[in-house]
């Protein structure tokens, strides 16, 4: 199977006939092959939205709506396709992409569908001299970037407020996870987006992201995946005065109180470590427990965690499926070493799986380590895979010091029946988002995004369709 480019309304190999290989990560074998693509190939993209801006954006809100209805409900009539390909291009869990990633990737379409019919504009009187009244319109063409963890979801997260805006897109799926993004191309064609509204161009970052941000016409640039990447992005799109939202890492605290709902507690700190293979910007990979319950907290999160299957992805009872890709593997596993090297003790896990039939997929058990400090590496820097430490806590004020010492500031949990102590430590958290007695509960019109370097500017709801305007004020002398 080949993974195309989709360049105004056609599917397009790279114009210099190069392939990559893409790897099941559940078996280590390559399935498919995708474009390979390069500069010519974003200009090229880029040369189609421009032609097609003036068609979408002169399209009323009513009609626009209508046809991103129509490819939320193409997402959602292929469901059982599109979980496949998820699974089999990522290795997570396909029970995992049923009930999340492509119903989300549907919700994403609707739900900025219908935002821009109850978008509403100000006016502001000045005392019977004049009327001033805001007018948004779209930028034009816009660069999308996603990441490998959750690929449609997140693919769509990017586009579907651009494209509800007006916009046209030049979009690029990251190369590890590019085949839902190829089948989403499909379902626009079916549901009658006009051609070169939306443009999907695959290959490498350094060839097809660097590109479609240094592009000079590409006005904003909406970028999810790690803060090392979204720091070049800054240094070449800031001095272009590029609009710019980056979604960036995280290195997140739980924080367990002794008075907290044990039972509830436990089956959420699990999923919050080990959901996608920690494979998850939002997982707490950091676990304060206050010292009370800390022993009690050890012996019961460790009895759920070894119960975890690690396996095939497509069984029903796999809980825990493959990680992404080798190289990814390799590097999750180096900071199991470093937590050694560190004088971390392995609780649990830290070695690589070998399932029946499936040995040379990029298996790794769940891994929970303890005796660290908050000021080592491995609770320092972002390992991104089902690896958590856990901490011993005094009291409130030493938990919020442990927790905010971290360059990132993405989400925080906390697990208490205090909601005096729960809104207090909220609003001291640095974060960007903290969920109380819950986790990855997300209602789509809340700002999403990070403080410090876990990104610039907030994703979601109206945050996330007027970034992708510019707002103009029009004042009239009465």
């Amino acid at each position: 199977m080949k993974i195309l480019n989709y360049i105004d309304g056609t599917h397009f190999p790279a114009e210099s006939n190069e392939w990559l290989e893409n790897v099941n990560p559940a078996t280590g074998s390559v399935f498919s092959q995708i474009a390979s693509s390069h500069k010519p190939d974003v200009e090229k993209a880029y040369q189609a939205a421009e032609k097609a801006f003036p068609v979408w954006s002169g399209m009323s809100k009513q009609e626009r709506s209508e046809i991103l209805l129509k490819i939320s409900q193409g997402i959602t009539e292929n469901l059982e396709e599109l979980a496949l390909a998820e699974s089999t291009d990522n290795g997570k869990p396909l029970k995992l992409a049923k009930s999340v990633d492509i119903p989300r990737a549907a919700s994403n379409m609707a739900f900025f569908a219908t935002a821009i019919l109850h978008d509403s504009q100000k006016a502001y009187e000045m005392d019977g001299l004049a009327i001033n009244y805001t007018q948004r319109k779209p930028l034009g063409v816009v660069g999308c970037i996603s990441p490998w963890n959750l690929p449609l979801y997140l693919f769509t997260w990017k586009i579907a407020p651009a494209l509800a805006a007006g916009n046209c897109v030049v979009a690029k799926p990251s190369e590890v996870t590019p085949y839902t993004a190829f089948l989403f191309s499909k379902i626009c064609q079916e549901a009658g987006l006009p051609v070169g509204v939306l443009n999907i161009v695959h290959g490498l970052g350094p060839n097809v992201g660097q590109a479609i941000v240094e592009h000079p016409n590409i006005k904003a640039i909406s970028f999810t995946g790690g803060t090392k990447t979204g720091e070049q992005i800054a240094k070449i799109a800031a001095p272009m005065f590029k609009k710019l939202s980056l979604e960036l890492g995280g290195k997140n605290p739980v924080m367990v109180f002794d008075d907290c709902d044990f039972d509830q507690m436990i089956k959420g700190v699990v999923r919050s470590s080990f959901a996608n293979q920690g494979q998850i910007c939002l997982c707490g990979s950091r676990i304060y427990v206050q010292k009370g319950i800390y022993d009690r907290f050890i012996q019961a999160f460790l009895e759920r965690v070894k119960k975890l299957k690690v396996g095939n992805p497509l069984a029903e009872d796999t809980k825990v499926g493959a990680l992404v890709s080798e190289p990814h593997l390799e590097k999750v596993m180096s900071y199991i070493e470093l937590a050694q090297e560190e004088g971390g003790e392995i609780l649990h896990g830290g070695n690589r799986v070998y399932p029946e039939g499936f040995e040379k997929g990029f298996y790794l058990e769940p891994t929970v380590i303890a005796e660290l400090n908050t000021c080592d590496r491995v609770n320092q820097e972002e390992i991104f895979g089902p690896v958590v430490s856990i901490i011993p806590f005094e009291n409130d004020t030493d938990v919020l010091a442990q927790a905010n010492d971290t360059q990132y500031g993405l989400t925080a949990v906390l697990w208490t029946q205090d909601l005096t102590r729960a809104h207090q430590l909220a609003h001291q958290l640095d974060t960007g988002i903290v969920w109380i007695n819950t986790w990855l509960l997300r209602d789509l019109r809340t700002p999403f995004g990070g403080a410090k370097n876990s990104g610039v500017g907030r994703e979601g709801g109206f945050k996330a369709l007027h970034f992708f305007t510019e707002e103009k004020n029009i004042c009239i002398r009465i």
